[in-house]
Parts: structure tokens; C-alpha cells; sequence
């Protein structure tokens, strides 16, 4: 039996959405030695001493709109290729039992506020902590991107948002009502998805009130990875990139939001950011992102970048990036509730600028080079195993 102190709960907001499922699934692979930790960074050399929850150690929650059990949903992924033939049925009881732990999302409507539904959230991650006997929980936001955010003056502080809420007005997007619930249920929160979540002041506020750690935003698991290596290669070698220009394509579910102008823009922000901060100036160029419903969960990503060498010869790099979204996100997913349920234990609160390598565009962080992200992350994965 794993020891009930390092038992660590992880609640999925998008519980039952294709990478949620794949983490499950994925988990469970893993504590039964199915499969290996391919694309788990905390399984690389330098992480096992830093104290971190065994997957064995992790339940999982969480809340969803959809319907469809996790059992079914494993196995539309395997017709789709995500994951592999004969996992659903090895790994049957555990997406049962995960299954078991999805609550229907609040939603704040007529009769019901954004104050009631940020308490059924927390009731929710409540019950579930002290049904299982966890040490403690994290709550993940994997749900879909919502649009950029709309300022409004009950963001500026903790004091101002308690007004708003306590009036019945509503002020916060989802992704907010989840970071709002996590704190108030003392839970570490981590926000996968470019959605402003834990971003509005007055929620960062609360939370380093309540001792707190929080992490995110958008993981970093394609084309903007590519970036982030690539960009430090042309600034290190005095090579002026002129202009990048990049085309997405999407299916599944990611990409049927994304369809939507006001939600694309929150993530073509996020993933834009990154260059202008590794190579020092701003270059020419956008990201497209198109959704194609035929390429269901996996993507494709082309880049043209054109960029000077010495006495202003014009040169190019094209590449393609073929990937399967919730395959590069899950073991992501895995690592940060891991690290972030560590930092907790810790005693460390406030922004964990330390797993900006996660992250597309990471809060408490300004570095963006993917390398110098990597040697943050390992000294951090010290820290936390430093016993002194």
C-alpha cells in the first residue's frame, strides 16, 4: 500500500477532455509497468532525489461538462491512434475508479452565482481530499482555451473581488473560478492552457495570502518548444532572424475551440511571446492556427523562418512538426502535478517560476530559452529534495 502521507490528489478541470484521459490512462500504464516514462521529464537523471509522489501515489478527479466515461473515452483514443490497442481494458479499473471522482462542472447561471459555484468546486475538491485520506491535491486546468481576458475593476485586489462575488456579480472567467476554488480549498494550482486562471492580481494576492503555489501558463509541448530551442541558437550566433511565420493544424477538441477568433487569440499571444524574448527584437510574421476536424487529436505545425548571415546574405529554415497533443502533454501534466504538489509540501508559495520549462508563456518568469529553463528546473528538483 502506498504510504497515505505521500498519497497526492490531482483534480482535472476538463477531467474527461482527451489529455486528461491519456494522463489516467498514462498513469495507471505506468504504475502497472505497462509502459515506460518516455516524455517524463521528472523520470530523467537529477529528479528521483527530489521527494517527489511515485505516480503510484496519485489519484485522480476532477470535473468535466461532458459526459462520456473515461473507460469509453480511453477507447475513442485508441481508435484515433493516441493511445495504444489493449490499454482500456489492462488499465480498466483505474479509469473506472478515476471515473468515479468526476463531478459535473458548476456553472454560474440564473440561479446559481459565481460565489456558489466557486464553493461547489471547493466542496467538491474538499470531499474528495478527505475521501481518499490525501496528504494533499493539486487542481490542473486542462479545460479549453477562453478567450483574452476582459479587465475588469474587481481584479486589481483580493478585497475588491471578495466585494464583487459577495454582491452576486460576475466577474471571473471559468479558468478563474478554478483558481479561486483551489484556494480556497488550500490547493496548489496549475494552469496547462493560456486561460488567465490564477493571472488576475487579486487571485495571485489571495493565493501568496493562503501560503500557496501556483504555476503555469500554456504548455509547452510543439511548435513552441521548437522556438524556444531554436531562438537561442540564431541570438547566441549572431544570426538576425528576420522574419518567422508559422501554420498550425488542429483537429480534436483543442482545435474546435481554437476555430473560435477571440479563443485563438489568447493562444497565438502566448505562443508568439517566446521569440521576441530569445532573440532580443521583434520579427515579422504570425502564427495561424486552423482547425481541421480530420487530423482529430494530432497536429501539425510549419515554420519559415528567414534570418541574415555575414554581410546580410538572406538564408531560411523551414521545418515541420508532427505531433500527437495529448501524447506531449500528458507526461507534462504528470511531472508538473508532481513538482507542484512537492513545492507545497515544501512550504514554497507564490508563483514557481522554476517550471517555466513547462510553459509557453510562464508566470514568475521572464526567461525564455528552453536550455537555461532546463538548468532552472533541475536546481529547482534539488531544492526540493534538499533535506537540510
Amino acid at each position: 500500500m502506498p504510504d497515505q502521507r505521500s498519497r497526492t490528489g490531482v483534480w482535472l478541470a476538463g477531467a474527461r477532455g482527451s489529455v486528461a484521459t491519456t494522463v489516467v490512462a498514462g498513469t495507471a500504464a505506468l504504475r502497472a509497468g505497462l509502459a515506460g516514462p518516455t516524455g517524463c521529464v521528472t523520470e530523467q537523471p537529477g529528479f528521483p532525489d527530489a521527494g517527489l509522489p511515485a505516480p503510484s501515489d496519485l489519484v485522480f478527479g476532477g470535473h468535466d461538462i461532458a459526459c462520456t466515461p473515461l473507460p469509453k473515452r480511453a477507447e475513442q483514443l485508441v481508435e484515433a491512434g493516441v493511445l495504444p490497442h489493449g490499454l482500456p481494458t489492462a488499465v480498466h479499473d483505474d479509469l473506472v475508479a478515476a471515473d468515479a471522482e468526476i463531478r459535473p462542472a458548476p456553472l454560474p447561471g440564473p440561479r446559481t452565482s459565481q460565489a456558489d459555484a466557486v464553493e461547489a468546486i471547493r466542496a467538491d475538491i474538499t470531499a474528495f481530499r478527505e475521501r481518499h485520506g490525501l496528504a494533499r491535491v493539486v487542481v490542473v486546468n486542462v479545460s479549453s482555451t477562453e478567450p483574452v481576458l476582459r479587465p475588469h475593476p474587481a481584479h486589481t485586489s483580493a478585497a475588491d473581488l471578495r466585494a464583487a462575488l459577495a454582491a452576486g456579480e460576475d466577474v471571473l472567467p471559468a479558468s478563474s473560478l478554478y483558481a479561486l476554488a483551489a484556494i480556497t480549498a488550500g490547493c496548489a494550482h496549475v494552469d496547462f492552457t493560456p486561460s488567465a486562471g490564477m493571472r488576475i492580481p487579486a487571485l495571485r494576492e489571495m493565493a501568496e495570502e493562503a501560503g500557496l503555489p501556483y504555476a503555469g501558463n500554456d504548455g509547452k509541448t510543439g511548435e513552441t518548444l521548437l522556438k524556444a530551442t531554436l531562438g537561442p541558437m540564431f541570438a547566441a550566433r549572431g544570426l538576425r532572424v528576420s522574419s518567422w511565420s508559422g501554420t498550425n493544424l488542429l483537429g480534436g477538441g483543442d482545435g474546435e475551440t481554437l476555430a473560435d477568433p477571440a479563443a485563438m487569440a489568447s493562444k497565438t499571444a502566448s505562443k508568439q511571446r517566446v521569440l521576441a524574448e530569445t532573440l532580443g527584437h521583434d520579427v515579422e510574421g504570425e502564427v495561424h492556427i486552423d482547425y481541421v476536424p480530420a487530423l482529430g487529436d494530432w497536429k501539425t505545425a510549419w515554420d519559415h523562418v528567414t534570418f541574415e548571415g555575414f554581410l546580410g546574405v538572406r538564408m531560411n529554415l523551414q521545418f515541420t512538426w508532427a505531433g500527437c497533443d495529448s501524447a506531449l502533454a500528458a507526461p507534462l501534466v504528470i511531472d508538473l502535478a508532481r513538482l507542484t504538489a512537492r513545492a507545497h509540501e515544501r512550504g514554497i508559495t507564490g508563483p514557481l517560476g522554476e517550471l517555466a520549462f513547462f510553459f509557453k508563456d510562464p508566470v514568475g518568469s521572464g526567461e525564455h530559452a528552453v536550455m537555461s529553463q532546463y538548468e532552472t528546473l533541475r536546481a529547482f528538483a534539488a531544492r526540493l529534495g534538499d533535506r537540510r
